[in-house]
């Protein structure tokens, strides 16, 4: 199975999301990263089930909330370049790759 690995940017909207969440209705922040998990398993296990959106860079959607993970593979590796909010400027982290 591939190694996986966030940028930092990732990860802030990470928590980001979980503090929005947590905000919003007690323990819905746990199901955010429930699905997050979910969804990481999925992509380490098959990496290119993601929809190509670029040359090199895939998105996965989330199931539940609207959120996708936005990877790219580097060798035995997947970068985590975005959990991007699907109420965002689709592209806005274009910059990180």
């Amino acid at each position: 199975m591939m190694r996986i690995r966030f940028l930092s940017l990732a990860n802030r909207e990470v928590d980001d999301a979980v503090q929005w969440y947590e905000a919003r209705e007690e323990g819905l922040s746990r199901e955010f990263l429930d699905e997050l998990d979910r969804v990481v398993r999925l992509v380490r296990r098959y990496p290119f089930a993601g929809m190509q959106i670029e040359p090199d860079v895939r998105r996965f959607l989330f199931t539940r909330f609207p959120y996708s993970l936005i990877y790219g593979i580097d060798e035995e590796t997947i970068v985590v370049i975005a959990v991007a909010s699907q109420h965002r400027e689709p592209t806005y982290w274009s910059d990180r790759i």
